[in-house]
């Protein structure tokens, strides 16, 4: 049996993919391809927009802004993350290829994303030495929080806390708060 070679794919090439409800992500030439998240998934990402931007709002350390996005560290690395804190100076050029230091990025897992969100996207928020990497589960009432050297995850089941530098105080988000019932 005869395999077909993977097609190496860069972020060019995936910005001129035609409208068609699909999510295109590229990591280091991998393509990674999701549908329309489910409606759990929106609320739960519109529930942490939320928090983390009235926490912005208090404390003007960083910016917080959400998916689509155009996220790139290189020719065959495009990114989305579901929610994504950067620093103010970057937000306020809005110009996504000045946006390079994610400080947190938030990923809502949904069926389809579960592969790439835990390792291909959480390897390479790694190797970028993303401060913060939150992989929400909302079926399971979790939250798997990462930083750049860790070889697990830590959950969090009760609790969220971030804590970005020049903050004065913490952000802080109940997980039952967030996972409650419309």
């Amino acid at each position: 049996m005869r395999m077909v070679a993977p097609v190496y794919y860069t972020a060019d090439q995936v910005r001129a993919f035609p409208v068609d409800g699909n999510r295109y992500e590229l990591v280091h030439g991998e393509l990674l391809v999701t549908p329309a998240p489910r409606a759990l998934h929106q609320e739960i990402v519109r529930r942490i927009l939320l928090a983390l931007s009235r926490y912005l709002e208090a404390e003007p350390v960083a910016h917080v802004l959400h998916s689509p996005a155009d996220i790139s560290w290189g020719p065959d690395t495009l990114v989305q993350p579901d929610v994504f804190v950067v620093p103010i100076e970057q937000a306020r050029t809005l110009d996504w290829t000045r946006m390079k230091d994610l400080l947190l990025a938030v990923e809502v897992l949904s069926p389809s994303s579960a592969r790439a969100d835990r390792f291909t996207k959480r390897t390479e928020y790694q190797r970028q030495r993303v401060p913060v990497y939150w992989i929400v589960d909302p079926d399971e009432r979790r939250v798997e929080v990462w930083t750049p050297d860790d070889l697990a995850p830590h959950f969090e089941r009760e609790r969220l806390v971030w804590h970005p530098v020049g903050a004065q105080r913490p952000f802080e988000l109940d997980l039952e708060v967030l996972f409650r019932a419309i």
